[in-house]
């Protein structure tokens, strides 16, 4: 395939031409930013589900969302720790060594991932009353996290398995994958939503079936099938059988001084791991809990804004979800570029990537800014909850492009292995910027949801502009030590 003789010159040190860069990083970007896509249509049919319960009923998902994504982000973090150093192996052409920390991921997976779970559901009775819900939603608001914390350990897989993979260059099965979690996800809702009659809890279970069978099957084909990466590989037999041009170069590299076969974690590996783990996950952590501060912000207003507020995010993230899937590809394509010692490879990359993102989400936002009310008259019957909605989403839609900007420019900073600036970054920019001009504009000018969605708007344009600012520095490219 034309994508996998691409790769191997960034593994080889062959010369590529820009033709040739644009083209790998279209054909990175274009599945997972596809997969997205239906990902966010099919999210649009399962709000819609739920929308036309009431807005209590989408209130209730909408109170808890900003903390379900804290968890998420950190399964997200835990998996980039690892896949993040196969990626660089594999460009240097260590695939044994690949493997080997994908041996050791599984059991700290393991071991992570049912710890969170407990964490959370020994939280969800009590969380919905923290963060501020009236007694009308708290009580579904429970049900729905306390089943998303259950299926923690599922999330964590299928993060851990996507990002192996996508390490590898095989962005195809990810994005199958999430399109058919998403698939099956509107089909369970359907059946339990409506069929069943279970409104809320219905939603829960349907979305908990489907993202846990597709767990095991994209766990399954990375550890079974995966051409790269898959455990019964032995890198002498394959040179021996197959002769292939990258299989050949594993006789010139490096043999580790540890038991391949071994899924215990080594201190270097974890060692590496919590370099790139931690920021992230702090990040995640200290963002989302700025997020949870924000549902603080919004909750006071009333139902009729926190169901605004929570179809808004699901709209928009129409603009932003091909933006992360650029930003998986620039991952990819700047850890291998490294893991080479091929930094100006890895820059011109960089470069290629972040103007693609930026051209998809500013066509996107148009998109959005354009299509906002049709959209919401499908997703919810009220009126009310429209028309809010329809306000908040055009005002977002100009901040776009620069939201792009630091999306794929942190997905470049991760392949590098440079997370805790950028995570720095993030942090101050969301929690000086965006919180104290939300508290300026709903609190003090008392411009309701339509003040904190102008903050949030302003702060990304500010994060974009810092990003693009680091981009064009070379410390980033510096942090990496094989």
């Amino acid at each position: 395939m034309q994508k996998d003789l691409l790769l191997s010159k960034i593994r080889q040190g062959a010369d590529m031409t820009r033709r040739e860069q644009i083209v790998l990083a279209a054909m990175l970007s274009v599945p997972a930013m596809l997969a997205q896509l239906v990902q966010i249509v099919m999210e649009y049919i399962d709000a819609a589900m739920v929308g036309s319960l009431g807005a209590e009923a989408s209130a209730s998902i909408g109170l808890v969302s900003s903390t379900i994504w804290l968890f998420g982000g950190l399964c997200h973090a835990f998996g980039a720790g690892f896949s993040v150093q196969v990626a660089h192996q594999i460009g240097a052409n260590r695939f044994e060594e690949a493997r080997h920390i994908l041996r050791q991921s599984l059991l700290c997976a393991v071991l992570f991932s049912v710890t969170l779970a407990a964490i959370g559901v020994g939280i969800a009775r009590q969380l919905p009353h923290w963060l501020g819900g009236s007694a009308d939603i708290c009580h579904d608001a429970t049900i729905y996290f306390a089943i998303s914390a259950a299926m923690l350990p599922f999330m964590t897989l299928m993060a851990l398995s996507a990002g192996m993979l996508r390490s590898a260059g095989n962005v195809k099965v990810p994005s199958v994958m999430m399109a058919t979690a998403c698939l099956l996800d509107v089909i369970f809702n359907w059946i339990f939503i409506f069929r069943m009659g279970w409104g809320v809890f219905g939603a829960a279970v349907g979305s908990a079936l489907a993202y846990g069978i597709v767990a095991l099957a994209i766990t399954t084909y990375l550890l079974f099938r995966s051409e790269t990466l898959r455990l019964s590989l032995d890198a002498e037999k394959e040179i021996l059988n197959n002769k292939s041009e990258i299989e050949i170069s594993l006789a010139d590299a490096p043999k580790p001084h540890t038991d391949r076969s071994s899924f215990v974690p080594c201190r270097r590996t974890l060692h590496k791991w919590w370099h790139i783990a931690w920021p992230m996950g702090a990040e995640h952590f200290v963002m989302c809990a700025a997020h949870v501060a924000s549902t603080v912000i919004i909750a006071p207003l009333g139902t009729i804004a926190i169901a605004a507020n929570s179809f808004g995010i699901i709209v928009e993230s129409l603009c932003y979800m091909p933006g992360h899937g650029v930003a998986d590809a620039a991952t990819t394509l700047v850890g291998q570029s490294l893991g080479a010692q091929r930094k100006p490879l890895a820059r011109s990359f960089a470069h290629i990537t972040v103007g693609l993102g930026m051209a998809v989400m500013t066509v996107m936002g148009i998109v959005m800014y354009l299509t906002a009310p049709a959209v919401m008259s499908l997703m919810t019957p009220d009126d009310a909850v429209q028309a809010l909605t329809t306000r908040v989403l055009r005002i977002e839609a100009f901040a776009e492009p620069m939201f792009a900007a630091q999306i794929v420019c942190y997905g470049v900073f991760v392949g590098a292995g440079d997370t805790l600036i950028p995570c720095g970054m993030n942090l101050a920019s969301i929690w000086v910027v965006r919180i104290s001009l939300a508290l300026i504009f709903t609190k003090v000018l008392g411009l309701g949801l339509v003040g904190y969605w102008m903050a949030m708007a302003i702060e990304l344009c500010f994060r974009g502009a810092i990003f693009l600012w680091r981009l064009k520095g070379q410390s980033w490219m510096e942090k990496l030590k094989m």
